[in-house]
């Protein structure tokens, strides 16, 4: 059985000068669009204002073929679109300089995540090198964020050995140990155990907590009420709708 904790250990062992949290203003989005389309192979994804706050969980819906892992790929800076403006922290996104600083800022989990041939340990590692977080804290990021999902004790594990939710749950914690001001989630619980799938949520609904803006592409009509997001919908290549949002129930659960 899974012990859910209405705050998980994670969150009070990463402060300090190795994991503080960053500086919000709620006052003024994360991340717009204004005007924007994008263009690909007969397919138009068209979003005429989008404001992402600053430690909000926002839940993306809509059918199948109506653009959201295109619009999370356009939020995560890898797609640019054809007309319209996107601003982050207030200051326009134009050239690819300035894109490949802020995509540090941003990760984006995808629907099939993939991993490396390795232990689970160096798949989390491999972005903290990147940033040169070495050593103890190094090890103790990767230590807590794997508890946060319930896999501790899982760091000498070989991916391939993983099952297709317990990989789930490592991209997760890779992403978690990168401290992104933006985390984009393409379709995270789908196919998740349904024992696990309590814990995972409520690492999410935590996010925020420390400074964490979440997107999550799904399909399950509760989950934005589980998780207190609010709703954007997606028709047909359109965001049509924005949905307030709840009280997240996770954060209910003690």
């Amino acid at each position: 059985m899974i012990s859910i904790r209405s705050r998980p250990d994670w969150m009070g062992g990463l402060g300090g000068s190795d994991f503080s949290g960053y500086p919000v203003n709620e006052m003024n989005p994360l991340l717009s669009l204004v005007n924007l389309v994008f263009r690909r192979e007969g397919f138009t994804l068209q979003v005429e204002s989008l404001e992402l706050r600053p430690a909000k969980i926002y839940v993306l819906h809509g059918p199948n073929g109506s653009g959201k892992s295109t619009l999370l790929n356009v939020l995560a800076l890898l797609l640019m679109p054809a007309a319209g403006e996107i601003h982050f922290n207030g200051v326009p996104v134009k050239d690819a300089k300035e894109r490949q600083r802020l995509r540090r800022k941003i990760t984006l989990v995808e629907q099939s995540p993939f991993l490396f041939n390795a232990s689970v340990y160096q798949n989390l590692a491999f972005g903290l090198r990147l940033r040169d977080v070495r050593g103890d804290i190094q090890r103790r990021r990767i230590a807590q964020a794997l508890q946060a999902v319930g896999l501790e004790g899982f760091e000498n594990r070989r991916a391939k050995e993983l099952s297709g939710g317990e990989t789930r749950r490592v991209a997760l914690a890779r992403a978690m140990v990168l401290r992104p001001q933006l985390l984009l989630l393409d379709e995270p619980t789908a196919g998740l155990d349904q024992g696990a799938l309590p814990l995972f949520e409520h690492c999410l609904a935590a996010l925020p907590d420390q400074g964490t803006t979440v997107v999550i592409a799904g399909h399950d009509a509760d989950q934005p009420r589980r998780l207190g997001g609010t709703i954007l919908t997606l028709d047909h290549g359109r965001l049509v709708k924005q949905t307030d949002e709840t009280q997240p129930l996770h954060k209910e659960m003690s």
